[in-house]
Formats: C-alpha cells, sequence, structure tokens
C-alpha cells in the first residue's frame, strides 16, 4: 500500500502543510507508506503507480487554489479505476467561505477515484499572514486520517 499526499499550502505559517504532516504520521503509525509533496512537485505521470491519493489545500477566495487546480487538470481521466482518494482543506469558518476540499473531492470523483472518506475540513483563524490552526482542529484532522488508514487497510 503507498499513498501520495499532495498538498498546497500558502500561508507564512504553512497550515495545510501542517495537516499533511499529521496525516502522514497516522498513516505512519498504521504501517502505511507514503510521500508528502506539495502538489508543484508531484509527476502527474507516476500518481497512478499510487494506491491511494490525498489532496488538500486551502480555501482561498472561495475556491481551490490554482496549483491544486492545475495538480487535478494535469492528471488523465480514466486512469485511477480502482485507486481511492480523500480531499482536504484549511479555511476560516464562514458561512461564505466556500470549500476546496469538496471541489477537491468532486473532481478526483471525475478523474475515476473512489472516494474513502467525506471531505476533511480544518478550520484556521487570524489575520492575513497571521493564521493559524484553531484548538482541535488537528485532532479532527488525525480522527480523520485514522478513518482513512482503516479504509486503506481493510
Amino acid at each position: 500500500m503507498k499513498v501520495l499526499i499532495a498538498y498546497d499550502s500558502v500561508s507564512p505559517g504553512k497550515l495545510t502543510a501542517q495537516v499533511a504532516e499529521q496525516i502522514g504520521a497516522v498513516l505512519k503509525e498504521n504501517g502505511i507508506d507514503f510521500d508528502s509533496l506539495p502538489v508543484k512537485d508531484v509527476d502527474a505521470a507516476k500518481v497512478k503507480d499510487y494506491d491511494s491519493v490525498l489532496v488538500g489545500g486551502p480555501t482561498m477566495a472561495f475556491r481551490v487554489t490554482k496549483d491544486v487546480s492545475q495538480f487535478l487538470d494535469r492528471l488523465p481521466k480514466g486512469e485511477f479505476s480502482g485507486k481511492s482518494a480523500a480531499a482536504f482543506d484549511t479555511q476560516l469558518q464562514s458561512r461564505l467561505s466556500g470549500s476546496a476540499a469538496k471541489a477537491i473531492d468532486d473532481r478526483l470523483k471525475k478523474l475515476g477515484f473512489k472516494v474513502v472518506a467525506a471531505p476533511l475540513i480544518v478550520y484556521v483563524e487570524g489575520k492575513m499572514n497571521q493564521m493559524n490552526i484553531k484548538d482541535g482542529e488537528l485532532d479532527k484532522a488525525k480522527t480523520w486520517a485514522r478513518e482513512i488508514a482503516k479504509a486503506l487497510l481493510k
């Protein structure tokens, strides 16, 4: 079992990268081999070599970042049947924030992946360039990652 965690992290505090690190730590605890890379460093042609792909990024201006969108655009349609995936994001807690995770989830399904968990939304707070992850949200990410690990090890 080999998992790719592909993410974009744009804030100075690299909040989405911190979430990816927590997810990776839980996968490692469960004996799952993984690579964790920024989306711009992922060779799209090699994504098919993974059994599962977890894609995340911050919700920016109500949507997924340009780098995550371009990463998903580079993935060839129809090559991921039988492979699992899930999506995560970081965002401000607001009725008006939109959700990168939900958009990523939809795109993964259209690419042919079998989504194994509902999108994870990790809430952040603070002012621009001084954001941090809200208390308890990294624990939520770990719980989500355990759900992913359980699904992958079935």
